[in-house]
């Protein structure tokens, strides 16, 4: 692919009096590119989260209960974890700007049909349709970038990465929450979905216009069959765990957990036999990249539920605003922003003791948080949890930053694709998951003994999970790869970890 740099639209640079060039220098129409690629991002990482403070003002406008609220924080992250793996690869096969370009218009679509919602099956749907065509929009990103970009300039475009997404991780739950308390025009929650509309819009348009177009650099046949297997496997479990939990275990969740064990079992047998298997065999065989993969599935599973289940409880047992709520939840995010900035420099000499003392500074956290609730019940306010909700984002933003990067040190350079773009699928998935479990034991324990043992027992959970994780760190290499990897996930960690929040529905 030729460098954007020398484009007609750019062409080339030479030296002047002053000196030569920089390198480095990214011309106008490449800075346009990047922000193209930064908004698909943006609208991701902020539909990622927003749920969280949306949640109880769009099960009371809907209807629903508890199961609309359940699925709202699992779906998204559903579909887009189901579909991230095969959405790189049909951007290898068709062509990255096409596929980016089908991504962007499917999620500003999706989103209009989120906020025009009139029932509880119209905004799941919307909310699945949405992380599909996320799946489509995120993978495309980098490699676009890796295509147009030279090898000088490629390390200050994804620099700009870090600030856009801490940025967007603050302030999106936070705008979320102001603009449904403001009730703009009458519409309660409903704008949060619909400025998509607008700023989807805008990205399509200048990508139309400004991205390079590009061919398929692989024409391997992609497993449908077995995204397929994977993607039933998933929706059947969580839809009968939300279910029994929600209105009872009748015969309906009972088949559907069974079907969810089957279609998995069939997903293992397909892996085994097709040729292009979503995840590399070998990988499978590799101790310390599978202890990566169950470690960071708790890890991510149990934290993104238990960041959810404290906005539940600002707002349901609390009864805060949803702008209170997101700026009661506001230190969870300053804390993973500064982790993450602050252990970067750090893991290439620390390695998996990194992932240790997130681990422990995590477990911490949550003790904090299950102490200040205890003593202060229903009477504890955000400004109590503070302390606690601090720490928790700290050992949030060092295990985010660590695990997968430790996870990819016994991994080879042919592996390297398969095992980063694994790793980031199972994050989304865990985030599936911990939505659907840890809110299931909030809101059992909420209609038995109220809401403080209600946040308590959650709480309670996530810790005996990270507990669990700990036991676990000692499988992984000692530490991060060693060279260039090639994947587009994994450049994206390495030039910045806080990109992987988006996973995390923080």
């Amino acid at each position: 692919m030729t460098p954007a740099s020398l484009d007609a639209a750019d062409p080339i640079e030479t030296p002047t009096a002053d000196g030569p060039i920089d390198p480095t220098r990214l011309t106008p129409r490449l800075r346009a590119i990047l922000v193209v690629v930064l908004i698909a991002d943006i609208l991701d990482l902020m539909d990622s989260t927003i749920t969280n403070i949306a949640a109880p003002s769009i099960a009371r406008d809907l209807g629903g209960g508890e199961s609309l609220i359940k699925w709202l924080g699992a779906g998204y992250a559903l579909a887009i974890g189901v579909l991230l793996v095969v959405g790189g690869r049909l951007g290898d096969r068709y062509g990255k700007r096409r596929i980016f370009l089908i991504g962007v218009t499917g999620f500003t679509v999706a989103s209009t049909l989120c906020g025009l919602s009139v029932d509880p099956a119209m905004i799941i749907v919307g909310r699945l349709v949405q992380g599909g065509f996320g799946a489509l929009m995120i993978p495309q990103g980098i490699s676009i970038l890796m295509a147009t970009f030279t090898r000088a300039q490629l390390p200050r475009a994804v620099s700009a990465f870090g600030p856009a997404m801490g940025v967007s991780a603050v302030l999106g739950p936070i705008a979320a929450g102001f603009i449904i308390s403001a009730n703009i025009a009458g519409l309660d929650w409903r704008p949060v979905f619909l400025i998509n509309i607008v700023l989807g819009l805008i990205g399509l348009v200048a990508a139309i216009r400004l991205l390079p177009h590009d061919q398929p650099v692989s024409h391997e046949p992609i497993d449908a069959v077995g995204a397929a297997l994977l993607g039933a496997t998933m929706l059947t479990l969580i839809f009968g765990l939300i279910q029994g939990s929600s209105s009872g275990w009748t015969a309906l969740p009972i088949i559907s957990l069974v079907g969810g064990v089957l279609f998995f079992t069939g997903f293992a047998v397909r892996q085994r036999q097709t040729p292009n298997p979503l995840i590399t065999p070998s990988l499978l065989k590799n101790r310390g990249f599978t202890s990566g993969l169950v470690l960071g599935l708790g890890f991510f599973a149990a934290v993104s539920g238990l960041a959810y289940v404290i906005s539940l409880f600002f707002q349901l047992v609390l009864h805060l605003s949803p702008s209170s709520a997101a700026l009661g939840l506001a230190p969870v995010m300053v804390g993973i922003i500064a982790a993450s900035i602050v252990c970067r420099p750090l893991l290439t000499s620390l390695g998996r003791r990194l992932v240790v003392i997130g681990l422990v500074t995590t477990l911490l956290g949550t003790l904090g948080l299950w102490l200040t609730v205890l003593a202060k019940g229903t009477s504890v306010t955000p400004w109590l949890t503070a302390p606690s909700l601090l720490v928790l984002g700290v050992g949030m933003g060092a295990c985010f930053s660590t695990i997968y990067e430790v996870a990819l040190g016994d991994v080879t350079h042919e592996e390297a694709g398969s095992a980063s773009g694994s790793l980031s699928a199972v994050q989304q998935l865990a985030t599936a998951i911990g939505s659907a479990i840890v809110t299931t034991v909030f809101f059992s324990v909420l209609r038995n003994s109220g809401g403080a043992k209600a946040m308590t027992a959650s709480v309670l959970v996530v810790a005996i999970v990270v507990v669990v994780c700990l036991g676990l760190v000692w499988l992984l290499p000692r530490s991060t790869p060693v060279g260039e990897m090639d994947s587009d996930m994994t450049r994206i960690a390495e030039a910045e970890p806080t990109v992987l929040m988006d996973g995390a529905a923080v």
